[in-house]
């Protein structure tokens, strides 16, 4: 008996634990440079050229590309010890992110958080609004699309047998709108 419990609690343990990593990989997250600020990079993309790192935020727009490429473009903002993006912190800007392979806009849509590991390639100068912005371009090495989470409300009937009369309440929970999602780019 004592030994069924000790091999549940190392299970849950394990399961605890497992959710506490960060999403990015060890190997990516090494080569990266944490010292880089997306402010830093804005300034003058070329000379970062070539450098790794990994940002996060929400997704402004998807646009699958002719090339079945998709090129993403995202609201930087700071990442937690996890490397979900912080909600309440200030924003240094925006960025694209291109990935080589189609991905589907439905899935990746505004709003949505996205962690990134991805090579500074350069820049873009788009329109915002009325001004020209300039947005530097990261070749995604790894994506993170992270799960919504959903609160809702709901009625529930309760009988109390002590006090002999039924009641109406109002119940919290939440979902995930799916499983997340990990994206690599493997170089051939």
């Amino acid at each position: 008996m004592k030994s069924r419990f000790q091999w549940f609690l190392l299970l849950a343990l394990m399961v605890f634990l497992s959710g506490c990593v960060h999403v990015i990989s060890k190997d990516l997250r090494i080569k990266s440079d944490p010292s880089l600020t997306l402010s830093q990079v804005r300034q003058n993309p070329d000379t970062f050229k070539g450098k790794l790192v990994v940002w996060g935020g929400e997704i402004i727009e998807t646009v699958a590309q002719k090339d079945a490429t998709t090129q993403i473009e995202v609201y930087q903002r700071p990442l937690g010890w996890r490397g979900e993006p912080g909600e309440t912190y200030p924003s240094e800007g925006r960025f694209l992110v291109l990935y080589d392979k189609y991905l589907d806009p439905y899935l990746f849509r505004n709003g949505k958080k996205i962690t990134v590991a991805g090579e500074i390639i350069g820049e873009k100068i788009k329109p915002l609004g009325e001004m020209d912005y300039r947005y530097p371009i990261l070749s995604s090495k790894q994506i993170y699309l992270w799960p919504e989470y959903y609160y809702y409300s709901y009625p529930y009937y309760y009988y109390d047998p002590w006090w002999g009369y039924p009641y109406w309440g109002w119940g919290i929970g939440f979902r995930y709108d799916y499983f997340p999602r990990h994206y690599h780019h493997h170089r051939r």
